[in-house]
């Protein structure tokens, strides 16, 4: 039989990767995903420019944390500088999701950060911040985005996108997803009037809810 390093992760990412198509949450070969493994400190992440439903669990790039293809005969995202850098620097983050969805990339667009219009945005923290504009796949944008995101799981991009964090796939994946529909609220609000925001007060509570939210193991 032959062993594929981080076989489980690399078939998680093609999963998503598709997810992220279906749910609207990019188009065509945009945004990226990566899992971390701290006990191998290997990060895998998804090819630069291959349409999702054609990746393949070979092509699913697997790099040290020193920009060294371990395993994969394709490049890595562009973007793969931008996950390193939580990897390294925030211990619990496990997996990343930078998406280019319709209302996130909207507000981000505007340079807003996005406020507790729905409690949804507990997913993020009491609010979603915004990260300075960078060319894509730069350093810069690594570095604008962490101090961006600070100690929240989600940060918009300014004129890009959202990235979303989170302890494994499936949590960063549902970030960006509950993001994306909070965006989607926060723009139909603004279009009829102003909206609401939730007090922080409020929001201290959610979050605290947020930690015995669904089904633990």
């Amino acid at each position: 039989m032959i062993i594929i390093i981080l076989q489980e992760e690399r078939e998680l990412i093609i999963e998503y990767g598709k997810k992220l198509v279906a749910s609207g949450l990019t188009t065509g070969t945009g945004g990226n995903i990566s899992i971390y493994r701290p006990e191998e400190q290997l990060m895998a992440i998804s090819p630069s420019g291959i349409e999702y439903d054609r990746i393949k669990p070979a092509d699913v790039v697997v790099l040290d944390l020193d920009y060294n293809i371990i395993d994969s005969d394709k490049l890595p995202s562009s973007e793969y500088s931008m996950h390193r850098i939580f990897y390294t620097r925030r211990e619990q983050v496990r997996a990343i999701v930078h998406t280019h969805s319709i209302y996130a990339t909207t507000i981000a667009a505007l340079n807003w950060e996005l406020p507790a219009v729905h409690y949804l945005i507990g997913f993020s923290g009491n609010k979603v911040p915004l990260a300075r504009y960078a060319t894509f796949g730069t350093e810069e944008l690594a570095n604008n985005a962490f101090e961006g995101m600070g100690n929240y799981n989600a940060v918009l991009l300014a004129n890009h996108g959202l990235l979303a964090v989170g302890s494994d796939l499936h949590l960063a994946f549902n970030t960006a997803e509950e993001i994306e529909f909070t965006c989607q609220v926060y723009y139909r609000a603004k279009s009829i009037g102003d909206p609401v925001i939730l007090p922080e007060q409020e929001m201290e509570i959610i979050i605290e809810k947020f930690k015995t939210y669904g089904q633990k193991k």
